[in-house]
């Protein structure tokens, strides 16, 4: 799931067009055909170096639009490569960091140079952005200033709150349905695992695999429903529990968040020494609820109001390495009484950036699409007061993160059962303490994969945690890269970081930087 993307009443298509995309996409998936397989000259790479990846190339990619149309409508694929340099290949490895709505070309040449030189030697590793993502071609962007501050309270104390958080969700699906009738219906998990057969096929490959974050981890486990003989090796990490999906697995993801903000409400009582906030976990989590109560009447720098607070704090659930920054500005703000470090934390962590618009408008039709979500408000309130009394740090700012799917023009499709017992082992990796994907997901996962071995990150809260300098998780990664074998595994959490100067961003005892900076938010 997503964040309102960081530096990371509505418009109803005709009845007949919602009901032949429902006809053509809502059948249960089991595992299909493979599409014919285009030449490998259907892709036509180029240089795209960078200095930091500088063997990256780039190519695009048609894909029906609905694929139950093959010679219909054509979409395009953003794609990029690093290309193998071992004399025997492995084939490609395709790459993404989860949303959806997230950009998968720049993980490409992370993983590439994450992984060791000769696991990565092995493989082409190719990255994309899915359909209506970043590059790909057409790239959905629904409601422009959807987050654009001071947003109404998240939590609806008075009518006129719920009313004007509605009002901005009604418009947002509303716009949406007016500017891509055509393309929502197929705006989908099963559509763009779909995109990755007849990606397999212009690769010229037999079989592919797989390394996924997050959504990704679902989209994994989609096509390798759908094609399970086309799959070498397939990593999963941090896994999307496959039976929540949407709904319920929002809320149970609310009920970890709040768990995670209690630990970094904890680490910051350890550090009293720094922030002089409080030796007492609950008396830090009391001065941080009197911030967001006293931004409700004067937001920080007129920018930072109690929604845009969570969206700068939630950020810390998905990667500890911004505690110390967090915890500084929330320290100048509650001790010193100076807004500013606020504004720029919320400037880092919870801003929109001009591109935040595609993701989140590609994670709400996906996620709107996936699956049933409940049309009646009242059972959208009756639930979201209910998980705030236990979990109030992010409940309704989840909610109304996630509701347009209460008002969204297409029909929903059934979720398709990921089980699946003619998989080569599958690797999956997760800390118990996940905020955005639960722990409980992973064992899910698990027990539908048939020999999947799941590594165990013990105490760990972040989430994506290989290829993020946790060594023992890393190996796990490697050697299963290179044979295809795996086993059940546990592995200690890397340290929490310790408090860092203001001025340094992200302390280098928090391993994962980089790839945190790559994954979406939410998902």
């Amino acid at each position: 799931m997503l964040h309102p993307l960081k530096k990371r009443a509505a418009v109803l298509l005709s009845i007949s067009t919602a009901l032949a995309a429902a006809t053509a996409l809502a059948s249960p998936v089991t595992a299909a055909p493979a599409a014919p397989a285009p030449s490998k000259a259907a892709l036509r790479w180029t240089d795209c170096a960078t200095p930091r990846y500088p063997t990256l190339q780039c190519a695009s990619l048609k894909v029906p639009l609905d694929h139950a149309r093959p010679t219909g409508r054509q979409i395009s694929l953003a794609l990029s490569r690093v290309p193998h340099t071992a004399a025997t290949s492995q084939g490609p490895l395709l790459v993404n960091p989860g949303g959806p709505g997230g950009s998968g070309r720049t993980l490409a040449g992370f993983i590439a140079s994450a992984l060791p030189k000769d696991v990565a030697a092995q493989y082409d590793v190719i990255g994309f952005d899915p359909r209506g993502v970043g590059k790909s071609e057409p790239a959905l962007d629904c409601g422009a200033g959807h987050f654009t501050p001071v947003r109404p309270d998240s939590v609806p104390r008075d009518e006129a709150t719920e009313q004007a958080n509605l009002e901005r969700v009604r418009t947002f699906a509303a716009s949406c349905a007016s500017k891509y009738p055509d393309v929502l219906p197929h705006i989908d998990t099963v559509s763009a695992a779909r995109d990755i057969e007849v990606l397999r096929g212009a690769l010229g490959t037999e079989r592919i695999s797989y390394f996924g974050y997050s959504y990704g981890t679902y989209l994994g486990a989609v096509y390798a429903k759908l094609h399970p003989g086309r799959v070498h090796r397939l990593v999963l990490d941090s896994v999307v529990d496959p039976g929540g999906v949407w709904y319920e697995d929002n809320l149970s993801q609310d009920l970890a968040f709040d768990a995670r903000h209690k630990a970094f409400l904890a680490w910051v009582a350890k550090y009293d020494g720094t922030y002089r906030l409080g030796t007492d976990p609950a008396e830090v989590e009391e001065r941080w609820y009197a911030m967001r109560e006293a931004l409700r009447g004067t937001p920080a720098g007129g920018k930072v109001g109690p929604a845009e607070l969570e969206d700068t704090f939630m950020p810390g659930g998905y990667f500890n390495g911004y505690w110390p920054n967090l915890a500084e500005a929330f320290a100048a703000y509650a001790v010193k009484a100076d807004p500013k470090p606020l504004v720029a934390a919320y400037q880092r962590f919870g801003a929109v950036e001009p591109s935040a618009g595609n993701g989140y408008s590609v994670y709400t039709a996906v996620q709107c699409r996936d699956s049933a979500w409940p049309k009646d408000w009242d059972q959208w309130r009756a639930d979201m007061w209910h998980t705030h009394a236990r979990a109030p740090f992010m409940t309704w700012n989840n909610a109304w993160y996630n509701a347009p799917c209460a008002f969204w023009p297409t029909e929903p499709l059934q979720a398709p059962d990921v089980t699946n017992a003619e998989l080569p082992p599958a690797l999956l990796l997760q800390a118990t303490e996940d905020a955005a994907t639960p722990f409980s997901g992973a064992l899910s996962m698990r027990e539908k994969l048939k020999g999947a071995a799941l590594v165990v990150e013990e105490g760990g809260g972040n989430h994506g945690i290989s290829l993020s300098g946790n060594k023992c998780l890393d190996e796990k990664v490697s050697a299963y890269l290179k044979t295809g074998t795996a086993a059940d595994a546990t592995c200690a959490a890397q340290p929490d970081p310790k408090p860092a100067a203001a001025t340094r961003a992200v302390p280098p005892s928090a391993g994962g930087a980089a790839l945190h900076g790559l994954l979406g938010f939410r998902g």
